[in-house]
């Protein structure tokens, strides 16, 4: 009964604080969505745990898009997601998300993920930086995917997302340090079909598209600090 309480109570906070970026519907300044270079880098570079970050390729958002800072030696690419990383189809409330220029979601992409799903987040976030609306946005990642590109998700593969200073927006905030798993038409039945923000497997993004994501939570102590 705790978790459902819980779970019902961050769905209503998160779904109380979109409706005014819904209704302003317009982008505040790009400049709103950068950061210090240092502190980027150190809040990419808290994604995931140091024996993956400290050897990965980081990326930093810059007016034409994210540009590579360091090149790493594992596969792994670590950068900061801004709001345009917010889900393409379902749930709609999130679709919002976009607006809100306080996000900062840092991921440490896996090898797999770098070749199939960053150039999926990088489309969005050039589409977003444009001043494309949420529909505009599902209207353009959809096209790409569909005339190739955009590389096909016929595989799974995750993401860290670990960062103890992350803030996933209007309710949610830093979370739960967790794994994203991108497992093209899953649906939440197919892992249980356990409530959003509990702590059990979840999709949470785009269920039975290419585009579905599964969260994974994992123990607070794992969170990762961002260190400058």
């Amino acid at each position: 009964m705790r978790t459902l309480t819980l779970t019902t109570t961050l769905w209503l906070t998160v779904a109380a604080g979109l409706p005014a970026l819904a209704a302003a519907g317009h982008y505040p300044p790009i400049a709103d969505y950068m950061m210090p270079k240092d502190a980027e880098i150190a809040l990419a570079q808290s994604a995931a745990p140091a024996s993956i970050s400290e050897h990965a390729t980081l990326k930093l958002l810059t007016a034409s898009g994210y540009e590579t800072a360091r090149e790493g030696n594992n596969g792994f690419v670590c950068l900061v997601l801004r709001a345009w990383a917010a889900p393409t189809y379902t749930p709609a409330t999130f679709r919002d998300l976009v607006y809100d220029a306080t996000v900062r979601a840092p991921i440490c992409f896996d090898p797999v993920a770098t070749r199939t799903v960053l150039p999926y987040y990088a489309l969005r976030s050039k589409l977003g930086s444009q001043g494309k609306a949420p529909d505009e946005i599902a209207d353009g990642v959809q096209a790409a995917y569909a005339r190739g590109e955009l590389p096909k998700r016929d595989t799974v593969s995750f993401a860290y997302m670990w960062s103890a200073d992350q803030n996933l927006g209007p309710g949610i905030g830093h979370w739960h340090p967790h794994v994203m798993v991108f497992a093209p038409y899953y649906e939440n039945a197919m892992v249980g079909g356990n409530e959003f923000g509990s702590p059990l497997p979840q999709v949470t993004d785009d269920a039975r598209t290419p585009f579905t994501v599964v969260v994974i939570p994992v123990d607070m102590s794992l969170a990762v600090k961002a260190r400058q």
